[in-house]
């Protein structure tokens, strides 16, 4: 079934927060209210943790996991360097000494660990992604915007919704 995309504008947070709450409660079918819903704004509100619900984060385990990845291939790739030349004379030394190799295994834990935070961070945010095309400058300006993404049939039951809590504007393009 194709989705279609619905852009609705709000002069005010508070009834903005009442549409996300009735869309949350309601259950149409063909509309995932966590998966099919932005809610986007000029400003900073800190209400919107509240009616939009915690969100998993994950970008730290991309850091734990590109940090120990970092440090284990820092560590063998010079280990593995140093152990390649055991047939030179080395005076009693080790073939791996542990103190300097420590220093740069140290050094790659934390380069391994910034780039994996970086590549995590951009998976995270679905970036790159192809955004839709409903836009208003409205919204840069002073008022709220949400955005659904619905099977054609639950169309007008989201419509509904967005003219009983007096949407400025509503805006509305076929997806795929």
């Amino acid at each position: 079934m194709s989705k279609r995309n619905l852009l609705a504008l709000y002069g005010n947070f508070e009834e903005a927060e009442l549409v996300v709450k009735e869309l949350r409660a309601a259950s149409i079918s063909g509309f995932n209210a966590g998966d099919d819903m932005v809610v986007k704004s000029p400003i900073e509100h800190p209400e919107v943790e509240e009616f939009l619900g915690d969100k998993p984060v994950y970008v730290q385990w991309f850091t734990l996991v590109g940090a120990v990845m970092g440090g284990l291939l820092g560590f063998f790739l010079i280990s593995g360097g140093q152990a390649n030349f055991y047939m030179q004379l080395k005076g009693g030394k080790p073939i791996v000494p542990f103190p300097p190799n420590f220093i740069l295994t140290y050094e790659m834990f934390i380069l391994g660990g910034v780039f994996i935070t970086i590549l995590g961070f951009l998976v995270c945010a679905g970036l790159p992604a192809k955004r839709s095309s409903l836009y208003s400058r409205k919204v840069s300006e002073d008022n709220i915007a949400i955005l659904v993404e619905v099977e054609e049939a639950a169309v007008s039951a989201i419509r509904a919704i967005f003219v009983k809590h007096k949407a400025l504007e509503i805006q509305e393009e076929a997806g795929k």
